[in-house]
């Protein structure tokens, strides 16, 4: 039997290579490139090396780029964009853990652990900026004070699944919740509510924000604005940098990609930076059939007698 291949919408991503795992860049082609499972994996390690060498150059070429960058303050100019932030419900919930300051960062000396761009994405971003924009445009995407949420398709498809449809990677399940009675209103109670167990779907923060540990910056969320901006000519950017003591912290606020391999970009003399993804030699242009975010909340229900003593 044949399958026929329907046109899809694809999107270009760049994959940062040459640093290890190859594995994680194999399985990337194979799994998500379009036609990845055709590839030829002898190329495509091949391609892998020859940026793995480039790499281990840079190591010797710019070592310790990564260490001590530069913290500056907010120009007094931010200063009320920054008091409004500080406010948000959203920063405050988001940024609890550790102290947090809304600062400005170097792009080109962030850490980076996110091994792929959508060039589909960042091109909307640029579409939203001024040709040149200036400091509060700045704060503004990095640390939107103002958010349009993507659209959202909900579904109910059965007596217990909720399905919700979002095009934005950004969509997830946040948390279960157990609320008061008097937290809910407007909804027309059967009888008495002794409680109401909340299933919350939605959106992060999403603010740019950076994590700052053993002396260098991880950039932890952020990265589409971060590329979007450098490749508009953008060199620094307001960030909410969260100030880490002890490697215990990360298990708080770090991704889990730095929780697990934190020596990866703590320890190495030339970590993954932003302005890889600049560099010809570590970057290769993947197509990717585009998706969209998929969430599927189900709920149970047992009711039985026990015994009263």
């Amino acid at each position: 039997m044949t399958v026929a291949q329907a046109t899809v919408a694809t999107d270009q991503h760049v994959f940062l290579i040459g640093r290890p795992p190859v594995g994680e860049f194999l399985g990337f082609i194979r799994a998500l490139a379009v036609d990845g499972q055709s590839q030829n994996q002898g190329q495509l390690t091949a391609e892998w090396r020859l940026a793995n060498d480039h790499v281990l150059q840079l190591e010797t070429q710019e070592p310790g780029v990564a260490d001590n960058p530069a913290i500056a303050p907010l120009p007094q100019e931010l200063s009320g964009m920054e008091t409004e932030l500080r406010a948000s419900p959203y920063f405050q919930r988001a940024f609890q853990f550790v102290p947090t300051d809304i600062a400005i960062v170097e792009l080109d000396r962030l850490i980076v652990f996110q091994k792929h761009i959508d060039l589909t994405h960042v091109a909307q971003i640029r579409a939203s900026l001024p040709q040149n924009p200036n400091s509060r445009d700045l704060f503004e995407v990095c640390l939107p004070l103002n958010r349009e949420p993507a659209p959202v398709r909900l579904m109910q498809t059965a007596q217990n699944i909720y399905t919700f449809i979002s095009p934005s990677t950004d969509f997830r399940f946040c948390e279960a919740v157990l609320l008061d009675p008097a937290q809910i209103s407007g909804y027309p109670a059967m009888g008495p509510v002794t409680a109401t167990i909340a299933l919350v779907v939605g959106y992060g923060s999403n603010y740019l924000n950076a994590v700052h540990v053993d002396n260098r910056l991880v950039l932890s969320n952020g990265s589409h604005r971060a590329y979007a901006l450098r490749e508009h000519g953008v060199t620094h950017v307001p960030c909410a940098v969260q100030r880490v003591t002890r490697r215990d912290e990360l298990e708080l606020i770090g991704s889990d990609e730095l929780k697990q391999n934190p020596d990866r970009y703590l320890k190495s003399p030339r970590p993954p930076l932003l302005k890889d993804y600049f560099d010809q030699r570590l970057r290769k242009l993947v197509p990717v059939a585009r998706k969209l975010r998929m969430v599927k909340v189900s709920f149970g229900v047992d009711t039985g007698e026990i015994p009263a003593h």
